[in-house]
């Protein structure tokens, strides 16, 4: 893997297509329009609206471009193997600590969303998964100290 491609599920590239459309398409004229009407209303040096909205339009296009980058060295994890841990894995742990079963869904980065037990493999608990197979023990440091795992079971996302 070269320093600059990204994996992503399949999800993941469908989801970044889709924000890229929206905000290409529609976003980009609600903005536009926005913009048009705020310069309706007079001096811009003063003009809040405009400010506002020529920022969030620096915003918009800031992530359009990362989005265009992302897509163009993206490669989608496509694999079912679930002999090891890899990008498109789901992966149930034993926290050796507290002796509680936990589920993660391995995504790129961009996919990562801690609320849905979706962690990147950039991560340090994803970093110390990547290749690692069912029974092994993989330690990771946190700021609460050090975490130990073991992987229970490996199973490709649907």
């Amino acid at each position: 893997m070269s320093k600059e491609e990204i994996i992503l599920t399949k999800e993941g590239l469908h989801q970044l297509e889709q924000e890229l459309e929206e905000l290409k398409g529609p976003r980009r004229r609600e903005l536009a329009a926005r913009i048009k009407t705020a310069i309706s209303y007079g001096d811009l040096k003063e003009n809040s609206e405009y400010h506002s909205a020529k920022e969030e339009q620096g915003f918009m296009e800031t992530r359009i471009i990362t989005i265009e980058r992302m897509l163009k060295v993206a490669r989608i994890a496509d694999s079912v193997d679930t002999s090891s841990v890899h990008v498109g894995s789901l992966v149930v742990l034993n926290d050796l600590e507290f002796a509680e079963k936990l589920e993660y869904r391995i995504v790129g980065p961009s996919e990562a969303d801690v609320m849905e037990n979706k962690i990147s493999y950039e991560s340090p608990l994803g970093t110390a998964l990547m290749g690692k197979s069912v029974g092994d023990t993989v330690t990771v440091s946190a700021p609460m100290g050090e975490m130990k795992y073991e992987i229970l079971e490996i199973r490709a996302m649907n």
